[in-house]
């Protein structure tokens, strides 16, 4: 039997929906962690809606949300690295028609 203290298990994957059309972006959890305000959204000690039912809804086009979530995956894998390590410049994967927009 759990222990009264014991949280929930979370899913290891979240869903981020583009609510301007509607495109549904599935991540790791631990990726979207990186984020401070979508680490804040799904912690279920907020009491946030999203944070229980493991979906965020944000009023962004897909492509910048695709954009958000490629470079989180990026500082996820390298933000531990040394300071000798090669790290790929993130800049080349921006598409200079959004580059404003994010």
């Amino acid at each position: 039997m759990a222990e009264e203290g014991e949280k929930k298990k979370q899913s290891e994957w979240v869903k981020i929906v583009s609510k301007r059309d509607g495109h549904t972006f599935i991540v790791p959890r631990e990726v979207a962690m990186v984020s401070g305000f979508l680490r804040n959204t799904f912690d279920p000690d907020h009491g946030f809606m999203e944070g229980a039912e493991n979906t965020c809804t944000v009023d962004e086009r897909a492509i910048i949300v695709e954009k958000v979530m490629e470079y989180l995956s990026h500082k996820h894998l390298y933000g531990k690295a040394g300071s000798r390590d090669e790290i790929p410049d993130f800049e080349e994967r921006i598409p200079p028609d959004i580059a404003l927009e994010l």
